[in-house]
């Protein structure tokens, strides 16, 4: 199920504190929603941004913002953020639990012509930092420190120890 939570409500600079409150209102919302329908119910929810050189990358407004993103990014280290939130109800109780990953990307020197022809295959267009290491995007990646899953999306490790705790 898809949160309807209003991301533009939450005011952060700092990455890890925006990806775990991002997850956190996304599950929250969710739980709110249907957790009157269950008695037990697990709700996961996740938001992941880039961070480079002091500002947060989202996903792109157009085409032409997934090349200037692209052009910033090649040839230099970003950061992946992954905030993940988990909210159990079972036996009468409710536990939340909200932590982030951070994983380093390296991106390959790309050309104008290399960044021109991947946003024209439109992968970019709904990628935090205008990449996809999982698909076309994969191909420009010169090695990551930490968790592949979390520049997917989410930090599935962290995700299944949260669930086999409970």
């Amino acid at each position: 199920m898809v949160s309807n939570f209003d991301e533009s409500t939450i005011k952060e600079e700092q990455p890890e504190k925006l990806v775990k409150k991002l997850a956190i209102s996304k599950a929250r919302e969710v739980f709110e929603k249907v957790q009157s329908n269950y008695e037990e119910l697990t709700v996961i929810g996740g938001d992941t941004v880039v961070y480079f050189e002091g500002k947060i990358l989202g996903k792109p407004k157009n085409e032409e913002d997934a090349c200037n993103m692209l052009k910033e990014l090649q040839n230099n280290v970003n950061y992946v953020y992954s905030g993940l939130a988990v909210i159990i109800k079972k036996d009468g109780k409710v536990i939340e639990k909200n932590d982030y990953t951070k994983t380093a990307v390296y991106i390959k020197k790309m050309t104008e012509k290399e960044i021109k022809e991947y946003v024209e295959t439109k992968e970019p267009l709904d990628k935090a930092g205008s990449y996809a290491i999982q698909g076309i995007g994969g191909k420009f990646i010169d090695k990551i420190e930490g968790s592949y899953n979390n520049v997917v999306g989410m930090d599935t490790e962290k995700l299944a120890k949260y669930l086999g705790e409970n």
